[in-house]
């Protein structure tokens, strides 16, 4: 479903959105995060914060690239999970279509009661920016959107 919205949002792309998928995987004790996010956006607003030029699509520095991604969306993403602000690791990224698919992880996360999420992905490039987001903890699913400016939303499982 999230798929077949994005595609169709990239057609009448100037709307502008971001999809950020977070589960907490019991088993393995870790909180995995993942958000798409139209990669020509994404490269623009890293131009605009960092005074650089990049190509994310075919990077000349693969690992630059990946650093510059992973601060940025560090920045502009963060989870407390009970009331602590949990450092999100930075797995990689991967081109599909005309987004790009960040991934993150958090490690030793036992149980989680509430998370609190901070995503202003994108709203410094277009004040039209709608953020997706769908939590999963313990098989139950919440989702919201959050339009710039306001970035904010806790979730209670």
């Amino acid at each position: 479903m999230i798929n077949i919205l994005f595609v169709f949002l990239s057609f009448f792309h100037p709307f502008y959105v971001s999809v950020t998928e977070i589960k907490h995987n019991a088993k393995n004790k870790t909180i995995e995060i993942s958000s798409k996010i139209f990669f020509d956006d994404l490269e623009q607003q890293i131009e605009n914060e960092n005074h650089v030029q990049i190509d994310i699509i075919k990077p000349k520095d693969k690992a630059k690239v990946d650093l510059l991604i992973a601060n940025y969306v560090k920045r502009h993403l963060q989870i407390k999970v009970d009331g602590k602000v949990l450092a999100m690791n930075y797995v990689g990224y991967e081109i599909q279509e005309d987004a790009a698919w960040c991934y993150f992880e958090i490690p030793k996360v036992n149980k989680v009661k509430e998370i609190e999420i901070n995503d202003n992905i994108l709203f410094q490039l277009h004040k039209e920016q709608i953020n997706m987001l769908n939590v999963v903890v313990e098989g139950k699913r919440q989702s919201t959107k959050l339009d710039a400016p306001e970035g904010k939303v806790v979730f209670k499982f």
